[in-house]
């Protein structure tokens, strides 16, 4: 699938995107390695939130800048929650893309920060019609210089990769971005206010303390 795609898009020579990858029909397949799944806060907290997500979409722009903050202070960074993010690819296919690419180039530890920091930056790509400017920006700030995220973003193995882990997400159901699991269960689809994640963290509490008696 991926062998199809451009490699040269005008931005930095990265490539042109086909926008199929993310409605192609579930197939029940694909898997994603553990290893691939980066988790922040504490990997043994007793509720885990899954957050599906793509970097182009405006409403999870929106969630990460002005929702998660004061969720991640008040779950995760005490470590109540262990999170994980789950790369979702919706148009334009290369902002998002490009940008998982970029945030898997850089060391586990520093994944969440280019992630959020390209959220932040979306407004602005969108604004510009300019994307090579705020992913160097954003590479910079991440300690890459812009022969390392060029080389970054032309790493065929990496973005067969990333194709397979959307696939993987597609397969298991996924339609629409953002999508929120907590312990497994689906909560919701679309943006969550810190009062709905507030109720979703302590339904997903329940069960536990209901097996612990």
């Amino acid at each position: 699938m991926v062998r199809a795609f451009i490699l040269g898009l005008a931005i930095i020579g990265v490539f042109a995107l086909p926008g199929q990858a993310a409605t192609k029909a579930p197939t029940g397949k694909a898997v994603i390695p553990a290893s691939d799944l980066i988790i922040l806060g504490n990997p043994k907290a007793k509720v885990r939130m899954d957050e599906y997500a793509s970097l182009s979409c405006p409403h999870c722009a929106q969630f990460n800048n002005e929702i998660f903050p004061a969720f991640k202070a008040k779950y995760i960074d005490t470590g109540k929650v262990a999170y994980v993010f789950h790369e979702f690819i919706t148009p334009p296919e290369q902002v998002a893309v490009a940008g998982f690419m970029l945030a898997r180039c850089v060391p586990p530890s520093k994944y969440y920060a280019v992630v959020d920091d390209l959220f932040r930056r979306q407004a602005k790509i969108y604004e510009t019609h300019d994307l090579k400017g705020p992913l160097m920006e954003a590479g910079k700030a991440a300690g890459l210089n812009e022969a390392a995220v060029g080389a970054c973003l032309q790493n065929e193995k990496a973005l067969n990769a990333l194709y397979d882990r959307v696939q993987a997400n597609v397969d298991a159901g996924i339609q629409s971005t953002p999508t929120f699991f907590f312990n497994g269960v689906k909560v919701k689809e679309g943006e969550m206010t810190l009062q709905e994640l507030d109720a979703a963290y302590n339904a997903a509490l329940r069960p536990a303390a209901k097996s612990a008696k």
